[in-house]
């Protein structure tokens, strides 16, 4: 039977942002209506970033094993049990999947209805029989991941991020296509949990990231064992008896690598299939949905946020912009959606995180009219305590002290760029990082000491030491 529902705010979409905006909206009394033909919680919970940090930590549990000579433990090969690997991997999603759920939001108030939305028009949705009006639509649909169009990828089986997490016989030879964050991640995992492991990259691994910096990461991936072939091009799969080969190409010389399993983590593309946009006036182009500065499509009652929008893809941001929603949708306030003080973190060991500009985009903007600032982890004292000491801290400034970004490769690099996120999105230049205390022996303390060296070529130059003698002579 078909039904009609009005709406203040239809929600399409329950992942990260999708969710924000429902839990938010409803709490602060608008009805609210929350659309999801799949999973709550979407990637991040079920396919991306929680059951990747979960795979992620069994790999560094199992490093553990391996690593303790340096303090005069004897190292060992862990006996890892894979199906057990699988049920913690399964185990992290459970626990946190309640607070995604339907009868959570349906506590919170928000009806949630499941099943494929697509728009009817300029102010509804029709979800099967049901049809949904509202005042402001928000798409938050996702990503998923992008297959290239590779010679005989479609008969072979493979894996993507959506199915490398099921339970099943732990490859013995992973073959990656692509080097980025997610393939760099689940490459030194894989290899930690026993398996051998080749990224393929067309490029360079990471390249979205400061080259320097980039180099530790690849060299930490290297001493474990993963076999890193960048600039090569993928010229076809096919299947073997024992799994499946790729034939690669790099400087004209054409060669094979045979492996177990096949994973494509060569980027993503924003999930808009099915929705229909053309009828409700919105407009949207290969790489996601077209959006202003305030996160509104065409159609100015439906705003886009998180993945499908295009831009920066991370779980964050999608939770940013929907505060960038609920100010504009419920407060009618003109708030403005703003990227100069963007993090993000690559999970490997060591971490690498990064917000406002690398070096590069640094040097391309500004010229040479600017001041690297570097810290090194092994003139860090904790850092020397736990033998890591691969890594730095990196700070672009302007001469008067502007910090135009931070980029930090080595031990908890995620929680370290925190500081500098604080000090970019507050406009804070160099000397507030300079002048706090940071408590010793901290990894952070590599951060205040990278800060401090801007002001040593003025502190300890010849007209400082002018200035302390002439003063010395009142005593």
């Amino acid at each position: 039977m078909s039904q009609s529902i009005k709406a203040d705010i239809c929600v399409i979409g329950a992942g990260s942002g999708g969710l924000s905006v429902a839990a938010g909206c409803s709490q602060m009394g608008a009805k609210t209506v929350l659309i999801e033909k799949a999973k709550m919680g979407g990637d991040c919970l079920n396919f991306g970033c929680v059951p990747s940090k979960a795979m992620l930590a069994a790999g560094k549990a199992a490093q553990a094993f391996r690593s303790g000579e340096p303090f005069g433990i004897t190292g060992s090969e862990p006996d890892i049990d894979h199906n057990a690997l699988y049920n913690h991997v399964q185990g992290v999603i459970d626990a946190i999947a309640p607070n995604d759920s339907i009868e959570r939001f349906e506590g919170l108030g928000v009806e949630v209805i499941q099943g494929a939305a697509r728009f009817s028009g300029r102010r509804e949705v029709v979800v099967g029989e049901t049809r949904i009006s509202a005042r402001r639509f928000v798409i938050s649909t996702g990503s998923s991941a992008a297959v290239p169009p590779i010679p005989g990828i479609d008969t072979i089986p493979y894996y993507t991020n959506e199915t490398i997490f099921s339970p099943r016989a732990f490859p013995k030879h992973l073959i990656i296509i692509g080097g980025g964050p997610i393939g760099c991640e689940l490459a030194q995992a894989h290899t930690r949990l026993g398996a051998q492991v080749t990224v393929l990259e067309m490029f360079t691994i990471m390249p979205k990231d400061d080259a320097e910096l980039v180099d530790v990461v690849r060299q930490s991936l290297l001493r474990e064992g993963v076999d890193i072939r960048e600039g090569v091009g993928v010229e076809s799969i096919e299947k073997t008896p024992d799994g499946v080969r790729v034939t690669i190409k790099k400087d004209d010389v054409t060669s094979t690598i045979d492996g177990s399993d096949l994973l494509i983590a060569a980027g993503r593309r924003p999930n808009l299939d099915g929705l229909d946009l053309e009828a409700g006036g919105i407009k949207y182009a290969r790489t996601g949905i077209e959006v202003d500065n305030r996160l509104r499509t065409s159609n100015k009652k439906v705003y886009a946020i998180g993945d499908c929008a295009g831009g920066f893809q991370f779980t964050h941001v999608a939770g940013y912009h929907a505060g960038i929603f609920i100010r504009n949708a419920l407060f009618r306030l003109p708030a403005k959606a703003s990227y100069h003080a963007v993090p993000w973190v690559t999970y490997t060991s060591p971490e690498l995180a990064q917000v406002g500009l690398i070096e590069a985009e640094a040097r391309k903007k500004h010229g040479d009219d600017i001041r690297i600032l570097r810290w090194p982890f092994h003139e860090n004292d904790r850092a020397q305590a736990e033998h890591q000491t691969h890594g730095m801290v990196k700070v672009m400034v302007t001469p008067k002290g502007h910090i135009l970004g931070a980029s930090i490769v080595g031990p908890g690099a995620g929680e370290m760029i925190q500081t500098w996120v604080l000090a970019m999105s507050n406009k804070l230049k160099i000397g507030t990082v300079a002048s706090m205390i940071a408590p010793y022996p901290t990894f952070g303390e590599a951060s205040k000491r990278a800060a401090g060296s801007f002001y040593t070529p003025s502190l300890f130059s010849p007209r400082t030491r002018m200035i302390v003698k002439f003063l010395s002579i009142f005593g």
